[in-house]
């Protein structure tokens, strides 16, 4: 019993900043018990309604590597004009040309994606690449990265990267967190704001102090005020399924949501993907269209959108890593999302 309640105690000082950082985001919002508890799976959870749209107006977006086939070979204009039609808002960008057929500027691609009606929330770009100087990424190519960022208009500007370019221990996680402390300030001093994308990995636990949660240490080094966080949910939930237990089998539970509850304010975008529950993959999940998954999106959403401005603070973002038909995939899970009502939670 004594070694359990040690291994269950991370270490006191991430403990400290992340109880004082999410006692802030409580206030800010409301409890995340009450919410979750509001927002209890029914049976009816992935029903259809006559109520008020779940899914806020305008905050519905596609993150583009899903459509990354059919920008390469039809190019970015009819991808947008398909998007416009199946109803949705945003964009996030995976690159700005993506192989696109032909080509085309920023200047060009900010005006295309206004014609069409959607607005360029996000991007990803890379973290970092030792071996390139002239990469382009955060650490080797900061200016031309915001330069780019602010060329198209973005709010938001971030990376999918996992913060591993130090290793997986506690104080490389904390000194990755230091160079996006540098972004967030750059970033934000042209009026844009950092983001970090998880996977599952970032679940997962520190190999020099296997108690520690590295997403713990993320949240708890990187500033608030600078660096926000960008909830891949699907990824959340398969880190859910991977990393509940500790490297010794003691138990070490988690839920994505509550994350998101205790400090609303730090994830204004998700990505929306979903997954058929299946525990014999390494994930627990086989990722599929959004809708046609066992991921409970009428209680995530609804959940995040009772917190305090949430309708208008928060961008979901549509996604697919290898969709079969991925112009089917974004039609679809719009049209499910759309479909979401508040009255069915």
């Amino acid at each position: 019993m004594t070694s359990t309640r040690r291994n269950s105690s991370p270490d006191p000082e991430l403990s400290r900043k992340l109880s004082r950082r999410g006692m802030l985001g409580v206030a800010a919002g409301a409890t995340a018990a009450a919410l979750l508890g509001a927002t209890a799976p029914t049976a009816a959870a992935h029903g259809k309604g006559h109520g008020r749209p779940l899914l806020p107006p305008g905050r519905l977006g596609i993150q583009l590597y899903s459509l990354r086939d059919k920008v390469s070979t039809l190019g970015f204009a009819p991808v947008f004009a398909e998007l416009e039609k199946y109803g949705y808002d945003e964009i996030e960008y995976a690159g700005y040309t993506q192989g696109s057929a032909g080509a085309i500027t920023l200047a060009q691609l900010r005006r295309l994606a206004r014609d069409h009606g959607l607005r360029a929330i996000g991007s990803h770009v890379g973290y970092y690449d030792d071996g390139d100087p002239g990469a382009y990424t955060f650490a080797q190519n900061l200016t031309k990265v915001l330069d780019d960022a602010q060329a198209l208009g973005l709010k938001h500007i971030g990376t999918a990267s996992g913060p591993w370019r130090y290793g997986s221990t506690v104080d490389g996680w904390k000194r990755c967190a230091e160079e996006f402390n540098e972004y967030g300030a750059a970033a934000k001093a042209r009026g844009m704001k950092f983001y970090q994308h998880n996977h599952a990995e970032e679940f997962s636990f520190a190999t020099d102090r296997p108690n520690v949660r590295l997403y713990d240490v993320l949240l708890a080094e990187t500033d608030p005020d600078l660096v926000y966080l960008e909830m891949d949910i699907y990824w959340a939930y398969a880190g859910q399924f991977r990393f509940s237990k500790r490297v010794d089998g003691t138990p070490a539970p988690f839920d994505p949501l509550r994350y998101v509850l205790k400090q609303p304010d730090r994830y204004p975008l998700f990505h929306v993907k979903d997954g058929d529950r299946d525990e014999t993959t390494r994930d627990g999940y086989r990722m599929v269209d959004v809708g046609d998954g066992d991921i409970d999106y009428q209680r995530f959403i609804s959940a995040v959108t009772r917190t305090h401005g949430g309708r208008l603070d928060h961008h979901w973002q549509t996604e697919h890593d290898t969709p079969a038909d991925s112009l089917s995939f974004a039609r679809r899970s719009s049209a499910y999302l759309h479909s979401l009502r508040e009255k069915d939670c």
